[in-house]
């Protein structure tokens, strides 16, 4: 699943959104894209429980279709 988070800007952002997408599944693979603002996650969880662990760490997320 793909999400365009357009606050993530830097290294440390991508550090911040692996880490919230992580605490909702561990085995997740997380591979982000600064220039474009987006993030591919490779996960068995769910979508929302994913743009609600993005939201609470202040990253908003919308699902790229």
């Amino acid at each position: 699943m793909q999400f365009q988070i357009d606050n993530m800007t830097c290294g440390g952002c991508v550090r911040r959104v692996t880490a919230a997408v992580q605490s909702v599944d561990s085995a997740a693979t997380v591979t982000a894209n600064v220039g474009e603002h987006r993030v591919d996650i490779q996960s068995t969880s769910t979508q929302q429980v994913f743009l609600a662990a993005l939201e609470s760490v202040g990253y908003p997320a919308k699902p790229v279709v």
